[in-house]
């Protein structure tokens, strides 16, 4: 897929707060002649708002803003062959919307978090050739639920890993790891996952429906899944992330209080 003479930009926007963008991601996005908005169906608009409302408030140039229909990832198959499909079928997408929009040169596309974590959207933009790359780091989901927790990512001296919880529920807690955060679960994951460790978990973070539950995953697993089910009910979608700590010495630590919010 040739895009000669066009500069992609891909902006970290954070976790859905407006205040999460960077003095840099706002200059790139006013030095873009076309934003580019995915439509992912009914039941999203909503991630689709959050992004009209921070162009809303740091577009300060006369880009165009156009939204592109999401392709949906099939269910069947082997899963990575799915996954590559998805991507260039995105990619197409991307090249449609651009053409629609004559003399573009510089294109941007608002990504949720950071591009480089857990995020497809630098993978699907090697497929195009000849383009111009530029990336905005964003901060991370991870980022935004140590604080709003209050926490640090890692024990002192002690590694972290980032699963995503497909891996953490085909294989298990990985070896000679204390802390590890977990993303994209369906809830799977963390319902299969065995105790004991100290959870800390959020939905939403940083935007204004924002939970938070913290404590003994063996008491919280599930009030927690109980209530991302309930929270998916009421918004349509969810976007979670939580942080597993094993203890030390047998003991799961202090913070053993549910804090959803009322």
């Amino acid at each position: 897929m040739t895009t000669p003479d066009l500069t992609l930009s891909l902006i970290g926007i954070g976790c859905g707060n407006p205040d999460h963008l960077t003095l840099q991601a706002i200059a790139e996005i006013n030095r873009a002649d076309l934003i580019l908005i995915p439509d992912k169906g009914a039941g999203k608009g909503e991630l689709a708002q959050l992004r009209d409302t921070i162009l809303s408030r740091h577009l300060h140039a006369r880009a165009k803003v156009r939204r592109f229909a999401m392709p949906v990832r099939r269910d069947s198959g082997d899963y990575l062959s799915a996954v590559s499909d998805w991507h260039d079928a995105i990619a197409r997408a991307w090249l449609e919307a651009i053409a629609a929009e004559p003399g573009t040169r510089r294109v941007a596309l608002l990504v949720w978090g950071d591009p480089s974590l857990y995020d497809s959207t630098l993978r699907i933009a090697e497929r195009l050739s000849g383009i111009r790359l530029r990336v905005v780091p964003g901060i991370t989901s991870i980022s935004a639920l140590c604080a709003a927790h209050g926490i640090a990512l890692n024990d002192l001296s002690a590694p972290v890993a980032i699963l995503p919880a497909r891996h953490l529920r085909d294989h298990g807690w990985p070896q000679g790891i204390a802390t590890i955060a977990v993303m994209l679960d369906d809830g799977s994951a963390l319902a299969g996952c065995p105790g004991p460790a100290r959870i800390h978990w959020g939905a939403y973070l940083g935007m204004a429906q924002q939970d938070l539950i913290r404590g003994d995953l063996d008491d919280l697993r599930d009030t927690i899944l109980s209530r991302r089910a309930a929270l998916r009910q009421q918004h349509g979608w969810i976007m979670d992330a939580y942080l597993l700590t094993k203890p030390r010495d047998g003991i799961a630590g202090p913070d053993r209080i549910a804090e959803p919010k009322e």
